[in-house]
């Protein structure tokens, strides 16, 4: 006769998985910003290793890597800005004083932009970045493709609905947006069922770039891997000068100047303004894209106290516009370093003239990876050779990391100024936001649906 089996026996097999599962849920979770240092220390070993070695597949692989990781954000880019701002046009009719909130904004951007150039003029008249590098005008290469203030202005009108889509120009698509805003505002009820697809179609969209935002690390160890096989240290070193002062002129417009607004103008504490919006600035500074951060940045400011339906307009409206970064700084420090290369001596017209182009044209730079269009756009306008282009194309990967950080720290200050200023910001939420963890899938479902929620 068979011994009886105890009645732990028959629990005995499936309390092994059970077991296991619990294993693994007690292992430690990496913080995403920790991922990200890793893949940018990681990047740098690989990008010296195969540069020294001299192994071709591996920079080949690190240059696919970084380049899928910015195509997979620009893919999301065209759509992305035209419903984001669309929709955020019709969402001010949700907020009394809409027209005076976006005014304010717009007068926000300009005055700190304003702040931001000079910083960057004061910088270049005291360091010389171009003095000393060893580079000369047989360096520069003329780029294929120029701005100028004709080409801005006539280019904001497209010629058809596609091309705006198909060649990526942001500016147009802005345009053909505010436009459909506006027109689904006139059209009133009518407009309802356009605009439920549109909003739709957004939270598909910004889910869909969440996922992307998450391959961040990797994104970061083919970039700046691939930055350091084609270019080296020696490279960094000629323009040491210059990329000391675009970090250190970025630096005091974020950690200075941004600081000081949000004490005095808003009243609020900068250390929490920090902490809340951390995860959008440190994706900013690796995925080198304004509106690929979007819907970080704008979870961040929601977080931080901002009304859903003012908040929902003004980061979108910033990320293609507000670029104190690409826009402000660098073109200054680079119209001075261009005209030191080329021996072209600059006025206190041409400084003027600085200061214009980059308060006034900040929108060329359209939220993209890198600030081409705005450089050329600013030596076209003082008449300095746009060969100068070419000699800050091999540093601009290094620079536009820090650049983007600025920008996405100015995209997310301003709301919370403006809201503070105008009595709507939530300061209980405010002083209660911390930071969130852009690898949780749960921290994307509110930037998922932000216009969603503001309509409701």
């Amino acid at each position: 006769m068979s011994p009886t089996p105890s009645p732990a026996e028959p629990s005995a097999t499936p309390s092994a998985p059970s077991s296991a599962t619990s294993s693994l849920r007690r292992l430690p979770k990496v913080p995403f910003w920790a991922q990200i240092l890793a893949g940018l220390v990681l990047g740098v070993l690989l990008g010296w290793l195969a540069r020294s070695a001299d192994v071709d597949w591996l920079g080949t692989g690190l240059e696919k890597t970084g380049d899928l990781f910015v195509q997979l954000l620009k893919l999301a880019v065209a759509p992305l800005v035209f419903f984001a701002i669309a929709i955020s046009i019709t969402n001010l009719r949700n907020v009394s004083n809409a027209a005076r909130l976006a005014g304010r904004t717009l007068l926000w951007f300009l005055a700190t932009s304003l702040i931001a150039v000079s910083i960057g003029l004061a910088i270049g008249l005291l360091t010389d970045p171009g003095a000393g590098t060893g580079l000369t005008p047989e360096d520069g290469v003329r780029p294929e493709s120029s701005g100028s203030w004709l080409d801005f202005l006539t280019g904001i009108v497209p010629t058809d609905v596609i091309t705006p889509f198909t060649e990526l120009k942001v500016l147009q698509i802005v345009f053909m947006a505010a436009v459909a805003g506006v027109a689904a505002l006139k059209l009133g009820a009518k407009a309802e069922p356009l605009l439920a697809f549109g909003e739709s179609v957004l939270a598909l969209l910004q889910k869909a770039l969440w996922w992307v935002i998450r391959l961040a690390p990797l994104g970061t160890l083919g970039l700046i891997g691939n930055a350091i096989n084609q270019y080296g240290w020696d490279l960094i070193g000629q323009y040491a000068t210059f990329t000391a002062d675009v970090y250190i002129g970025c630096a005091l417009v974020m950690f200075g100047v941004y600081p000081l607004l949000l004490a005095l103008a808003a009243r609020v504490s900068p250390v929490q303004f920090f902490r809340g919006a951390w995860p959008a600035i440190q994706l900013g500074f690796v995925s080198r894209s304004s509106v690929g951060t979007m819907p970080v940045t704008q979870k961040a400011v929601e977080r931080l106290g901002v009304p859903k339906e003012y908040a929902s307009f003004s980061v979108p409206f910033g990320a293609t516009t507000k670029m104190d970064g690409c826009a402000a700084i660098y073109p200054a420090l680079a119209a001075i370093f261009v005209a030191e290369i080329f021996g072209v001596s600059l006025g206190l017209q041409d400084y003027l003239l600085i200061v214009f182009v980059s308060v006034i044209g900040s929108a060329a730079t359209a939220g993209l990876t890198g600030a081409t269009v705005m450089t050329t756009l600013t030596l076209s306008t003082l008449g300095l050779p746009l060969e100068g282009v070419g000699l800050l194309l091999a540093i601009d990967p290094v620079l536009d990391m820090m650049r983007t950080a600025t920008n996405v720290t100015g995209q997310a200050v301003v709301p919370v100024v403006v809201a503070a200023r105008e009595k709507i910001l939530d300061r209980e939420k405010y002083d209660a936001a911390t930071s969130f963890d852009l690898d949780d899938p749960d921290s994307g479902e509110d930037a998922a649906r932000p216009v969603a929620a503001a309509v409701s």
